[in-house]
């Protein structure tokens, strides 16, 4: 077995000093957030993106105004988009059953799928306005059945962006702010004297957005760790290098430390990607940024067997993971860590950001070893509750609990159950002791 790098990113020790500055930075602005409120918002949206109208939240008349500025074929295919999502958002949520069961007689056992009622949504604005961020958050959480969906995104150019107002508009936002980074999450989830704090955050963002969600988890609940953008492509002879290359770049362009990958088990696909990289990068018109994180956060790495693709694909959980091989059936049979799987040569990344149906909001740094990404059940709370219909069942499980409760020492517990047992069964048993 040979596990072999051909190119390597940043070392492990630089990316977690970046992390150290990002996580203070975060700190103290969130602790200024939840002090001054409204005027800590409004100095940070005046320092970062040059905005402080008098409300950033929109009023009906200022949100049709900012759709009637959409293009017709945009609209058009906002509206496609959209479709497709709540299509499998639906389907997803008409999955997820309400249940009742009787486990012995008279004991019913059941749970049901509440909705959280509120969320905010975060749709990252900044170089590129994620248009299909508003669909992804907003629009699931209206399948979900959530009361109260807030939705904020940056200015962009001094203004509200018309096509992510619509996206947010049409995909069901009640509130929608033209907010961005770390003091839009921050007022969404500590809440000042004109935002209502919401039960719960969701959406992608950059480092800085990630680590404010991560911070903030606990006094809200979150969707999932969205850091920056990671791809990984996992391909053998039966692809070509154009295809990689391209692949690769098209993640690498989101920010400057966007990780890509190559696993292959090809040497001459491993080098005939890394010139096509270089190649692509003169002529991309998004290369300033692309080429950084590939110098930065780009691995090639060359491997013996599929067994040790899927090997070191599964360690490293990348968020996207497209599978370009001779048995592509068999990796998604045993992929158990990503965030979405892209198969075969006919797909790729870009459908899932953008149209094709599925979430593309997804667990990075390694988070898919334990979470997959945001989906209908996300805004779903399961709640189980419990019922006793009769006095014999009431006393029969009352005797096994009490006796249970007092082998790890709980009188007092013992006595929830003993009353019971009391009430609806044995007359016999004298207050304080347990059932035998």
């Amino acid at each position: 077995m040979a596990i072999t790098k051909l190119k390597r990113g940043k070392p492990a020790d630089e990316r977690a000093a970046d992390d150290a500055k990002v996580r203070s930075t975060v700190e103290a602005i969130l602790k200024d957030i939840e002090t001054r409120g409204d005027a800590a918002v409004r100095e940070l949206a005046l320092k970062f993106d040059k905005y402080a109208p008098p409300a950033f939240r929109l009023t009906r008349s200022e949100i049709e105004a900012a759709i009637a500025k959409v293009a017709p074929r945009d609209m058009a295919d906002i509206r496609f988009a959209q479709d497709q999502i709540r299509r499998f958002a639906q389907a997803q949520r008409d999955s997820l059953r309400d249940i009742e069961v009787e486990t012995l007689p008279g004991v019913v056992l059941g749970h049901r799928n509440i909705p959280v009622q509120s969320a905010g949504c975060y749709v990252p604005g900044g170089k590129f306005p994620i248009v299909a961020s508003a669909h992804m958050s907003v629009l699931t959480a209206s399948v979900a059945g959530v009361p109260r969906i807030v939705a904020s995104a940056p200015p962009v150019n001094g203004e509200p962006h018309p096509a992510i107002v619509a996206a947010m508009h049409m995909g069901g936002a009640h509130e929608i702010y033209v907010l961005g980074g770390i003091q839009a999450v921050g007022a969404m989830a500590l809440g000042t004297e004109t935002i209502k704090s919401v039960d719960m955050l969701v959406g992608p963002g950059n480092a800085f957005v990630a680590e404010a969600k991560r911070q903030l988890f606990g006094r809200v609940g979150i969707d999932l760790f969205a850091g920056p953008t990671e791809t990984m492509i996992v391909a053998d002879e039966t692809v070509d290098a154009e295809l990689c290359a391209t692949d690769l770049l098209g993640q690498a362009e989101h920010g400057y430390n966007s990780p890509a990958c190559l696993i292959t088990n090809s040497r001459r696909l491993a080098e005939e990607t890394m010139r096509e990289v270089e190649r692509l990068l003169k002529i991309l018109p998004t290369a300033d940024t692309a080429a950084v994180s590939w110098r930065d956060y780009g691995d090639v790495i060359l491997c013996d067997t599929h067994g040790e693709m899927l090997k070191v694909a599964n360690d490293m959980a990348y968020e996207h993971v497209q599978v370009m091989t001779d048995r592509d059936d068999w990796y998604i049979a045993n992929m158990h860590s990503y965030g979405a799987l892209f198969l075969g040569a006919r797909t790729n990344v870009a459908n899932g950001d953008k149209v094709i149906g599925t979430n593309h909001t997804l667990p990075t740094k390694r988070a898919g070893r334990y979470t997959g990404g945001l989906w209908v059940g996300k805004f779903l709370k399961t709640h189980s509750y419990q019922k006793v219909l009769n006095d014999k069942a009431a006393a029969m499980i009352g005797e096994y609990g009490s006796r249970l409760c007092m082998l790890e020492g709980f009188v007092g517990h013992a006595e929830q159950c003993n009353v019971r047992v009391r009430r609806y069964g044995q007359k016999n048993v004298p207050y304080g002791a347990a059932a035998q």
